[in-house]
C-alpha cells in the first residue's frame, strides 16, 4: 500500500485565503453583540466619575446650605402646618414587606400622635431665630398658638420637650376626650385661657379628684418625677439620700427626727389631717401621647447622627444619607420592575427596613430639618456630589 503526500496537506504549508467579496469591498461582517464591536478596556483604563468615595473628605466650598431657599411661608402657623403634613411617607400600596396587623399599627400610632412641632424644626425653616421667636410670643398672647415645656428633654435648641400647638387643635383634643366630663373641659379650657403664655399651672387650680383625671388623660404632668420608694421617708426638698443618712446617724434610733423631723408626717399615707405643704405643687401643661411622640423624635435623631458618625469624615452627600436613611427599598420605576421579573435582587421591601419598623416611615427631609435645626448637623455646598451633611 502506497502513501501520497502533497504539500497541500502538509502542517507546514498553508495555502493563503483568497479575500472575500466583502473585505475587498472594505466592509466588515456585523458583530453578533454590541460589546464585540467595541474594543475592551482594562478596569484602570476606564474614565473617572464623580462618585462618592467614603474614604476621601468632601470639598468644602465655605458655603453653609440653607433649608428655606424653597419656601415662601409668612408667619409660624404655616410652617407648623408644613411640618406636620411632611412627617411621614405613604404607605406603600404593594409590595410593602407588611401585613395588614401592622399598616394597621403604624396608621394608628400616626394618628394618635400629637400636633406639636418643635421649636428646633420651625426654627429650621424660618430665616430668623429671633423673629421667629418674637412672632410666637405675640401668637400665644393672641390665643392662636400655645408652648408645650417639657422639662429635662435636652437643653438649649436640641430640646425636644419645646413645642408648639394650635390652641384650636388642643381645644378639640380635649372636647373629644372620652375619659373627661363636660364641666372639667371646661375649667380645663379656661384655666388656659386665663393664662395663655404660661407653660404650667398652680394644683390649687383644681381639684385632687380633677387633677388625677387630667394627669391621667395626658393634659397635664408633673414638673417633677415621682418620688421613689427610697425617697417617700426624706425631707422635704431633698435632692438625694444624703440627708437621710446624714438624719440617721445623727438622731437616735426610733425618734421622729430620725425620719425627717415633724415633716416627715406628710409624705406617710395617713399622716397628719389637713397639713400639706409649704410650697405649691405645679403641673406643666401637655398633651396625650407626647412621651410617645419625644421617644421617636430621640430615637429618629440618633440613628440619623450615627448614620453620618459611621463615616469616615462623618460626611456625606445628601443623596448618599437618604438612600441609608430609605434602607434601599424597592424600587418602582421600569428597571427595576424588570428585574423583579427575571428573579434578580431588586432591593429589600420597606417593611423590612428600620425607616418602617421602628420609625414608622418617618421621612428623611423631616428628621433631617429637625436636625439642622437642633444644631446637631448642617449643610454645606460642594464642588462634585452638590448637598452634603456633616456632623456639627
Amino acid at each position: 500500500m502506497s502513501f501520497q503526500t502533497t504539500a497541500a496537506r502538509s502542517s507546514r504549508i498553508r495555502r493563503a485565503k483568497k479575500p472575500s467579496v466583502a473585505a475587498a469591498l472594505g466592509l466588515r461582517r456585523a458583530t453578533s453583540s454590541p460589546s464585540a464591536a467595541s474594543p475592551r478596556r482594562k478596569p484602570s483604563q476606564s474614565p473617572k466619575t464623580d462618585a462618592f468615595d467614603e474614604d476621601e473628605k468632601l470639598e468644602d466650598t465655605g458655603i453653609i446650605a440653607s433649608l428655606t431657599s424653597d419656601l415662601n411661608f409668612r408667619d409660624v402657623p404655616q410652617y407648623m402646618e408644613y411640618i406636620r403634613s411632611r412627617m411621614f411617607s405613604d404607605v406603600p400600596e404593594k409590595a410593602a414587606g407588611m401585613n395588614s396587623t401592622r399598616v394597621a399599627e403604624v396608621l394608628n400610632l400616626r394618628k394618635a400622635l400629637p400636633p406639636i412641632a418643635t421649636i428646633a424644626h420651625v426654627d429650621a425653616l424660618g430665616a430668623s431665630s429671633t423673629r421667629t421667636e418674637r412672632e410666637i410670643v405675640e401668637l400665644a398672647q393672641a390665643g392662636v398658638l400655645r408652648r408645650v415645656v417639657i422639662p429635662h428633654r435636652g437643653v438649649g435648641a436640641a430640646a425636644v420637650g419645646d413645642g408648639l400647638v394650635s390652641v384650636k387643635d388642643w381645644r378639640r383634643l380635649v372636647l373629644i376626650h372620652p375619659d373627661l366630663n363636660g364641666e372639667l373641659k371646661s375649667k380645663y379650657l379656661s384655666v388656659m385661657e386665663a393664662g395663655p403664655i404660661s407653660s404650667t399651672v398652680a394644683s390649687t387650680a383644681f381639684t385632687p379628684v380633677e387633677l388625677s383625671a387630667l394627669t391621667a388623660a395626658g393634659f397635664l404632668t408633673t414638673t417633677t418625677p415621682p418620688d421613689t420608694r427610697s425617697s417617700l421617708f426624706a425631707a422635704p426638698g431633698a435632692g438625694s439620700l444624703s440627708s437621710l443618712s446624714t438624719a440617721g446617724s445623727r438622731h437616735a434610733a426610733g425618734s421622729l427626727a430620725a425620719v425627717g423631723g415633724p415633716s416627715a408626717s406628710q409624705h406617710i399615707p395617713g399622716g397628719v389631717p389637713g397639713q400639706r405643704p409649704a410650697t405649691a405643687t405645679y403641673y406643666n401643661f401637655s398633651l396625650p401621647n407626647t412621651g410617645s411622640h419625644m421617644k421617636l423624635l430621640i430615637e429618629a435623631r440618633t440613628h440619623l447622627l450615627n448614620l453620618l458618625k459611621k463615616a469616615k469624615h462623618k460626611e456625606a452627600p445628601l443623596d448618599v444619607l437618604r438612600q441609608k436613611w430609605d434602607g434601599g427599598v424597592t424600587g418602582t420605576d421600569e428597571i427595576t420592575e424588570k428585574k423583579k421579573a427575571r428573579g434578580e435582587f431588586a432591593g429589600i421591601l420597606p417593611g423590612r427596613t428600620k425607616k418602617w419598623k421602628q420609625f414608622y416611615g418617618l421621612r428623611f427631609e423631616w428628621i433631617l430639618e429637625e436636625c439642622v435645626g437642633a444644631g446637631l448637623v448642617e449643610l454645606f455646598e460642594t464642588r462634585s456630589v452638590g448637598r452634603a451633611v456633616r456632623v456639627a
